[in-house]
């Protein structure tokens, strides 16, 4: 069944169709890279907060101005939100 079909048969019946959309905000916070795994110990850098080096888009975007890192050393956080995107007017 195509798109087309499934929205004759949602308007036939009287209702609208609903539209929920997903957003999702990515955020990178503390490093988390071992400089000290070569010699057997454990140590951080102390860099609190990934901050691209160079616009969106580029190899630059994905190193760290503060620390140097790559972004993948950096703890990630997802926050996702739903949005409902339906329309509920009513004629009277």
């Amino acid at each position: 069944m195509g798109p087309q079909q499934d929205r004759r048969r949602s308007m036939a019946n009287g209702t609208a169709a609903r539209k929920e959309t997903k957003v999702v905000h990515v955020h990178y916070w503390e490093c988390q890279r071992n400089h000290a795994a070569a010699i057997g110990g454990y140590a951080v850098d102390g860099c609190r907060e990934f901050m691209a080096s160079g616009a969106e888009g580029t190899a630059a975007a994905l190193m760290c101005a503060a620390c140097g890192c790559h972004r993948s050393f950096h703890r990630r956080e997802v926050e996702a939100a739903d949005l409902d995107c339906s329309s509920t007017t009513t004629s009277g």
